[in-house]
């Protein structure tokens, strides 16, 4: 499976606790990537600066779904399973 065009529900939806440049201490859940383009692609993608929690995570229909708005569902009940206690 292939990323779809202006979907980025993995750049906005889940939170990234390791760096990205510009974000030392990360990124929250539902906030856009400071490196999200305006057409929603990842200005990092293919470039090492790119965090390997990014690299790593790759589309599947487990996790994209059919539709961009399935994929915001189906990652915000993964964060929401995987966040820690207390948040």
């Amino acid at each position: 499976m292939e990323c779809r065009v202006g979907c980025a529900a993995c750049c906005i939806v889940i939170s990234i606790s390791s760096p990205i440049p510009g974000m030392p201490h990360g990124k929250p859940a539902g906030v856009p990537c400071i490196h999200l383009t305006p057409d929603r692609r990842c200005a990092l993608f293919g470039h090492p600066d790119r965090p390997e929690v990014c690299r790593a995570f790759a589309p599947s229909e487990e996790h994209c779904g059919r539709t961009n708005e399935e994929a915001f569902r189906l990652l915000e009940s993964l964060e929401q399973a995987t966040r820690p206690s207390g948040k």
